[in-house]
């Protein structure tokens, strides 16, 4: 026990002194975070604005229903110009007891929101004025959908891109430096087991992930971005834990056969970079080619992407991490194996 915290005390210290080191695994993810939170940070909350003209009960109620933004023109001409450039989707004219409305055709989806706005809004109206009682009732309520904020997507998926990224780079960086180093072969020659040493790198890449997670919910909680939590968030630790080992393992594997740290760089870059964009990281996969949704599935990063997602801001239960964890036990025992019989102490 004093060899493993000796070790796993040495290896945070210089893990943590190391500022290149920092930056790519602290920094360099969390700046995507930052830029993706900002662009998107408003996505799905722009109100349709539409192009008006006079005034009456037709027009205060459609901007009582909160959905439309007015830019009033006093010309009809100078209005149907701005749709007819594709500044706006379409016109609504007030002039008495006639409500005329000028829509662009090119754009379908805002132009029938609009048509439907004021149909609905002219119907209630009239139903008003008459004072007659509706034939026909409508009973809506408001239902909680699956859909999610740009910030609430994005925060986990880069937080396990991040988790990947430290050890992936961590595991094969060190492993390729100490051989170089002669360390590996002292550390055979030495009394202290090979578990003791790779158990406490892990306990360092692990302490490093929950590290990482505290930073980047941190800064997705802020007001400026908005991320919130779900109830049991706490589940996401696991994942964290799992995570580590798995993108350890491919380290190992990456280490075991390069022979210099740029080599074992441009490897581990070439493994992580394409795993982030085929896991669903930085962009949802419903849409995507059904070979891609295929290939994702046999990759770890796209797992512990779905399990932080369901348990961080999807308030799912225990249940959510059977499949994540599964799969990231079970490719770190596989993987970890390979990386095992191929190990090498010396160059």
């Amino acid at each position: 026990m004093t060899t493993f915290k000796s070790l796993s005390s040495a290896m945070f210290k210089g893990f943590y002194r190391d500022k290149m080191t920092i930056f790519f695994t602290f920094v360099f993810p969390l700046m995507f975070l930052v830029i993706f939170g900002l662009l998107f940070r408003d996505s799905g909350t722009d109100k349709t604005k539409i192009a008006v003209i006079g005034d009456g009960p037709v027009i205060v109620a459609l901007e009582q229903t909160g959905v439309l933004e007015f830019e009033r023109f006093d010309s009809l001409d100078a209005a149907v110009a701005k749709v007819q450039d594709g500044d706006l989707p379409a016109v609504v004219a007030a002039r008495g007891n006639t409500v005329e409305v000028r829509y662009a055709r090119s754009d379908q989806v805002k132009s029938a929101v609009v048509q439907g706005i004021v149909n609905g809004v002219v119907d209630k109206v009239n139903l008003g004025v008459t004072g007659r009682p509706p034939t026909f009732t409508v009973e809506s309520q408001s239902v909680e959908d699956s859909s999610l904020q740009a910030i609430q997507y994005l925060t986990p998926g880069i937080l396990s891109w991040a988790v990947s990224i430290s050890g992936v780079f961590g595991s094969a960086l060190t492993l390729v430096s100490w051989r170089k180093k002669q360390v590996l072969r002292r550390i055979r020659l030495a009394p202290v087991s090979a578990a003791t040493v790779l158990s406490s790198r892990v306990l360092v890449s692990i302490g490093t992930a929950v590290v990482q997670a505290v930073v980047f919910v941190a800064v997705a909680s802020l007001p400026l971005f908005g991320l919130k939590l779900a109830g049991s968030w706490w589940l996401a630790l696991p994942l964290l834990v799992l995570g580590t080992t798995a993108f350890f393992s491919i380290g190992m594997l990456v280490g075991a056969f390069c022979k210099t740290e740029e080599a074992a760089s441009g490897a581990a870059n070439f493994i992580v970079m394409p795993m982030a964009f085929l896991s669903g990281t930085f962009f949802p996969l419903d849409q995507a080619p059904a070979w891609l949704r295929t290939v994702s599935k046999v990759i770890p990063l796209r797992h512990m992407n779905d399990g932080m997602l369901d348990v961080l801001v999807r308030g799912k239960g225990i249940e959510a991490l059977v499949v994540p964890s599964a799969v990231l036990i079970g490719f770190t025992l596989v993987v970890g194996f390979i990386a095992s019989r191929v190990f090498r102490w010396e160059d």
